[in-house]
């Protein structure tokens, strides 16, 4: 009998970018570098373990940021910025944290195949587009620019969450 392979987030690279590069470079860059530090976090982890709420009084987990991430990642490039006539992701009646709270571990896969696909289609609803760019975000005219820093601030915020989330799931720290 062949046994069963419980999957587990695959390893990451991340890659640096120029520090002196100009802003059509350097923030999809850093933007690339917040994408891969997220996932570098949760490399070698189980569905089971990414879906540990491991902080009191928190209903974070790892899986929930998963699933978060990849609903900002169509929300702001495909849905706010593109236009893009898709649904939100995560979006429950009633529910305004479903990304956070309906989590199914044996769903982890395919979680992170969906923010990786995510980030694909992100990338490819600005490619070519100038920072200068505008969009109407809550009815406020937006730049290109802001909208990524907008993402690389939920990125570096919610690595941040993940860092804690992966040294109380199971004591692997920094990177």
């Amino acid at each position: 009998m062949i046994g069963h392979m419980t999957w587990t987030v695959p390893a990451t690279t991340r890659t640096g970018g120029s520090l002196t590069a100009p802003e059509t470079e350097l923030l999809p860059d850093y933007l690339a570098w917040h994408r891969a530090t997220f996932l570098h976090k949760c490399a070698g982890l189980t569905g089971e373990q990414l879906a540990l709420r491991p902080l009191p009084a928190s209903s974070l987990s790892l899986l929930g940021l998963m699933r978060h991430l990849a609903k900002v990642e169509r929300t702001w490039f495909r849905i706010r910025y593109a236009a893009q006539d898709v649904p939100p992701l995560h979006a429950v009646e009633g529910h305004k944290d479903a990304d956070f709270d309906l989590l199914e571990p044996e769903r982890a896969e395919q979680e992170y195949l969906a923010l990786l696909e995510e980030q694909r289609l992100a990338d490819l609803a600005v490619a070519g587009a100038g920072l200068d760019e505008q969009l109407a975000a809550y009815g406020e005219e937006m730049s290109l620019r802001m909208t990524y820093l907008h993402v690389i601030t939920e990125y570096a915020r919610h690595n941040g969450h993940a860092d804690l989330l992966r040294e109380h799931t199971d004591g692997v720290t920094g990177g």
